[in-house]
């Protein structure tokens, strides 16, 4: 299977100024190629594909061997497929009557990723192998870049992408034939519910505490945010005040991820079956204002929901507990069921009192509503791996 790895790199002064320029350089390329491609169409009405472009990274290198020369072809074309993959998704969207959004130019601060396809062409990873104490990544314009290597690299390095997040600066390695790590077998099967006050509710009555990382930062957010709208643009504390509030948004990001990765480790070892809703959260997180034609209602309440919905990273911690199944030998099955009661399957909206509390009006079962919906989730999951098995 494939997997990446991600480690802190420690650059030094030097290295990281080196490392900024390379990732403004291929900023510049991408937008470049974007324009070209702009002008062609609009001018001469053709289309130009990624197959015509690298043929000109030649000149390019060769009439800037400072700035564009310095780094490795291979990465500068991988910029440029990365430009005709969002070019791919526009038209995608076209095609299935969605809102297009076209490709648009990279400011700076929204490009931070370059990538080298191949491990030994322009880069290479653990460049020094008998160094005693220390891993290093060597980058062809930058140098020996030293890793905070806190696990071990498993499979064949395919890509290797450096990635700049505020102020630091991270490899991630994307590697095939990852062997996996299967866990000992077991028949236990549970349903998760996904929610606000708990992260997951399981159909044996257990909560998983949500850890809310946003809401404990939201003062110390707010007074960043504060003091980044009081400065200058321009300004070096413009730059200061902005570097806080990333550093703080960078520090919530890697806390929910923690809490995900915790939450899922803990399923994948006890349970050999997972069932979980299957959420579309973009729906269920849309603007609460509505439009102008549309207005929406309870615009404050709708706010806040969604503001714990994205705070509780319920796609995050999805996406952690799908790979750790899938390397563990676990099963995952997502459902839709619809809201029932567990004991006798009667549905209406008033058999949920409150937000904690469920009672059927049919048979009186009584129960927390979260972990009634972890048992619906978990029958509609077996009756679904039933059905699979039966066909």
């Amino acid at each position: 299977m494939r997997r990446s790895f991600r480690f802190l790199l420690r650059p030094t002064s030097k290295q990281a100024v080196a490392l900024a320029a390379c990732v403004e350089d291929h900023r510049q390329l991408y937008n470049a190629a974007l324009e070209h491609r702009r002008t062609a169409y609009r001018k001469a009405g053709v289309s130009v594909r990624y197959g015509e472009q690298p043929g000109e990274l030649k000149h390019i290198r060769a009439d800037d061997p400072g700035g564009q020369g310095r780094w490795s072809f291979s990465s500068q074309q991988a910029t440029l497929r990365r430009l005709d993959t969002a070019f791919a998704a526009f038209f995608t969207r076209v095609c299935q009557g969605r809102t297009p959004g076209f490709p648009r130019f990279k400011g700076r601060g929204r490009f931070d990723t370059v990538t080298w396809p191949k491990d030994g062409d322009g880069c290479r990873w653990d460049s020094q192998p008998n160094h005693p104490t220390a891993t290093y990544l060597r980058l062809q314009g930058v140098g020996h870049v030293r890793v905070h290597r806190h696990r071990r690299v498993l499979g064949t390095v395919k890509t290797i992408s450096v990635r700049r997040e505020g102020s630091r600066w991270y490899v991630v390695l994307s590697c095939d034939d990852v062997p996996a790590q299967a866990l000992p077998a077991t028949d236990a099967a549970v349903g998760i519910d996904l929610g606000v006050a708990s992260l997951v509710t399981t159909s044996d009555g257990e909560h998983l505490a949500n850890p809310r990382p946003l809401a404990a930062s939201a003062a110390r957010l707010a007074a960043a945010q504060r003091a980044l709208a009081r400065t200058q643009r321009g300004s070096g504390r413009r730059r200061k005040a902005a570097a806080r509030v990333a550093a703080l948004h960078g520090k919530v990001r890697r806390q929910r991820l923690d809490g995900a990765h915790k939450a899922a480790l803990a399923l994948v070892a006890g349970y050999g079956v997972i069932v979980h809703e299957e959420l579309r959260i973009v729906n269920m997180t849309r603007s609460a204002s509505g439009t102008i034609d549309a207005p929406g209602r309870n615009v404050a309440a709708e706010s806040g929901l969604n503001r714990s919905i994205l705070d509780a990273g319920w796609g995050v911690f999805l996406t952690v507990l799908a790979d750790k199944a899938e390397s563990a030998g676990r099963a995952l099955i997502a459902v839709n069921p619809a809201g029932t009661c567990a004991a006798c399957g009667h549905v209406a909206k008033e058999n949920r009192v409150s937000q904690a509390a469920f009672r059927c009006r049919a048979c009186g079962h009584g129960a927390h509503a979260d972990v009634n919906a972890a048992i619906n989730i978990l029958r509609a999951g077996l009756a679904l791996r039933d059905a699979a098995r039966a066909a």
